[in-house]
């Protein structure tokens, strides 16, 4: 179970990651369609939270609106604490 654990955290992460920096460029550029916030969050508790965070970081994408500074770094907690905790048992 361990393996796919982590292929799937490191899957989900490089889509986030790519998909933020997607939706950077698409937002300098007028007329093209941007990634939906929502999707963002989808992609950050499904096991991207690093991915967005790191994503958010490198391209100071989303870093003014007070929601993703907040709740993308919470998120990303409490993917860590749910790991550690399911880790013994993988």
């Amino acid at each position: 179970m361990a393996p796919y654990l982590l292929i799937w955290l490191a899957l989900i992460n490089f889509i986030a990651f790519v998909m933020m920096g997607v939706d950077k460029r698409r937002s300098k550029s007028k007329g093209k369609r941007r990634l939906p916030e929502k999707s963002i969050f989808i992609l950050a508790a499904i096991g991207g939270g690093a991915g967005v965070l790191g994503a958010m970081l490198l391209f100071r994408h989303k870093t003014r609106h007070w929601y993703f500074v907040v709740f993308i770094p919470l998120i990303l907690a409490a993917e860590c604490v749910l790991l550690w905790l399911a880790w013994p048992t993988l």
